[in-house]
């Protein structure tokens, strides 16, 4: 079966944003892939050849074929060299309308050519997986203009520069043509930017008034250095031109980069200055710091962003209670971790006493930074050798630790996972802010290392890029972040039960990365259901957490500008937790945590309700 307006490609990708018009594509995020255990997708599909099932498969790739074949930046993500590899993705509301378009075509043709009752088990998931997602884009649709063009924390601009760096490769004359044309193109997409940031605040929708520093401090950096402006420092995008160009060993090297120069000082700089000059003339009018409450259909958008982010029906009043529970919870246990260790005095004193302990920091030197990256490699490679008696399998592709870039380590997070690229040519990443390293804390880094790295989202995501009896919508395309981001929190606590977490402090770092995900419950809901102020925000988390100032302030920024995103990690967990004990409840003493695993991830990336519909049919009651 084919969907005629859908054309063969030769591209795909793990992710290519917001501004595309695909929620499914979102964050990199994405699915682990299934073995032994419970039954497992690709065994299912790869039995039933030639049936329903598998033109559904069929459909199903050819929808994520002709999805990825208008994302030339997801092709470059997933390693795919195609004549679009010097091109931007279309960023306009007209594309994104007729993207939006297409969805509700899509799911009009899976539901008149594939009765679901005539799919087996594993295709009613994919089936399901399918038109939940469809319905959701539909209706995320309707509120594309709320979200911020740019802001301090989402990476609008360095997810661009990153495209180069981390995702196109020189090795021929064309594809340093290409990277140079993307220079180059680069002007017409923050153009762009700039037009929609002027268009979206007219509408009343303009980001909290603290953001624009930092974006502005970032952008003037990222188009700084050279041969932009006069400086001993390259720019990073220079740097790396020539870096790959001299490693490829190329002819006519100096011509090529003397076009690239050009690039960079021409229409490389000339967008960025068209984008700063639309920040700096409009952050005089953003004087507030306010949740989404704010904006136009303010309430109204914060439903959906719960909604999306969840994959649940719940109010903003439910996750908040659900927060405070957990928080008191969690602060129950650090208290028994106090006891144990002889620390008398309040939790809040045990709170500092842990963050000034000197066994808590890394040096703040080249030699810190170093030590900090060998001690999370070791993590990972003792995961390995014990990792056969909680999973079925493990990802081939291999992955590594490394330090966030020094020219974007003001726009992203503490930490993140890059996915290895379809072909095998690029790992993994693990990647570490370490640009504030007096903010790095030991104990709490042990967790987030099992959380970014194994058995947290390398292991979800390389290993689903390896499934190859899923259809690759559920191969390369997340979108449900509390399943996603669900399991990695669950994986920091999967680790205390592999035997890591040795000392006391340790299992206190991990207590404090999951009361930190429970309290952005109360965090999320309290800035943009109940109107708290940054101010108030940032008092409960000094309150209630041992978070660092530095990380409170980034913590609290973040969750203004992306609403409902914080919600995903502890709802997520709690809802594994709960299914993990349903399934124990129901297997007794048969019960194989590996069997679990496999039911949890066997099928991909799914919306809660669909996950535990699968994992009730793994562990059927007796």
């Amino acid at each position: 079966m084919h969907v005629s307006r859908h054309p063969g490609s030769s591209s795909t990708a793990e992710s290519a944003g917001r501004s595309l018009g695909w929620p499914v594509l979102g964050m990199v995020l994405t699915l682990l892939g299934a073995s032994c255990g419970a039954p497992s997708d690709e065994s299912a599909v790869a039995g039933s050849s030639g049936s329903l099932d598998q033109e559904l498969v069929s459909f199903l790739d050819e929808v994520f074929e002709h999805r990825v074949a208008q994302s030339p930046e997801w092709e470059s993500r997933l390693g795919r060299r195609t004549d679009q590899m010097g091109r931007w993705d279309d960023r306009s509301d007209a594309e994104a309308e007729r993207r939006v378009a297409e969805v509700a075509e899509d799911l009009e043709r899976i539901r008149e050519r594939f009765p679901r009752d005539q799919l087996s088990a594993s295709a009613r998931t994919h089936y399901d997986v399918f038109v939940f997602d469809a319905e959701r884009q539909i209706g995320n649709h309707d509120f594309r203009d709320h979200h911020y063009v740019v802001d301090q924390f989402n990476g609008q601009l360095s997810g661009l520069l990153t495209v180069l760096q981390n995702t196109h490769p020189i090795d021929t004359r064309a594809d340093a043509e290409a990277y140079i044309e993307r220079l180059e193109g680069l002007e017409e997409v923050l153009d762009g930017l700039a037009a929609r940031f002027a268009q979206r605040a007219e509408a009343g929708v303009l980001p909290p008034a603290f953001a624009f520093p930092a974006v502005i401090s970032d952008a003037t950096a990222m188009a700084s250095g050279a041969p932009i402006t006069e400086s001993a420092n390259d720019n990073a995008l220079w740097d790396d031109f020539r870096s790959k160009v001299a490693e490829a060993g190329l002819e006519d090297r100096e011509e090529l980069e003397s076009r690239a120069a050009d690039a960079l000082r021409g229409p490389f700089r000339r967008g960025f200055d068209a984008l700063l000059g639309e920040l700096e003339r409009l952050q005089v009018r953003a004087t507030s710091n306010h949740g989404v409450w704010a904006l136009p259909r303010g309430e109204e958008y914060y439903r959906n962003r719960v909604a999306h982010h969840t994959t649940l029906d719940l109010s903003p009043e439910e996750v908040h209670q659900i927060g405070l529970d957990e928080v008191a919870r969690i602060q129950a246990e650090m208290r028994g971790i106090q006891e144990l260790v002889g620390f008398e005095g309040s939790l809040r004193e045990f709170f500092d006493y842990v963050r000034d302990d000197p066994g808590n920091r890394y040096e703040d030197s080249a030699a810190g930074r170093a030590q900090f990256l060998a001690e999370a490699q070791a993590q990972v490679d003792a995961i390995y050798e014990v990792v056969g008696e909680w999973f079925h399998r493990v990802p081939e592709a291999s992955m590594e630790v490394r330090p966030v870039e020094a020219w974007r380590e003001n726009s992203v997070s503490i930490a993140f996972y890059n996915a290895p690229s379809q072909d095998g040519s690029r790992p993994g990443i693990y990647y570490a802010n370490l640009g504030d390293m007096p903010a790095v804390q030991r104990y709490v880094f042990g967790a987030i290392t099992y959380h970014e790295s194994v058995p947290g989202h390398h292991f979800q995501i390389a290993l689903a890029q390896e499934m190859d009896g899923l259809p690759k919508l559920r191969r390369f395309a997340g979108g449900f972040g509390a399943f996603t981001e669900g399991w990695a929190l669950y994986a920091e606590q999967l680790a205390k039960e592999m035997g890591f977490y040795a000392e006391p402090l340790q299992d206190f770092g991990r207590l404090q990365n999951e009361l930190w995900r429970a309290a952005r419950l109360v965090l999320d809901t309290g800035i943009h259901a109940k109107r708290w102020t940054r101010e108030q925000s940032i008092d409960y988390f000094r309150e209630n957490t041992p978070l660092s100032e530095g990380n409170i302030v980034t913590e609290v920024e973040r969750f203004f500008v992306n609403p409902g995103q914080g919600l995903s990690y502890k709802i997520g967990m709690i809802e594994i937790l709960r299914l993990r004990e349903e399934a124990r409840r129901t297997a007794g003493e048969s019960f194989d945590i590996r069997d679990f695993h496999e039911a949890v991830v066997g099928a991909g990336a799914l919306p809660l309700p669909i996950l535990g519909a699968r994992v009730r049919e793994a562990f059927p009651p007796n």
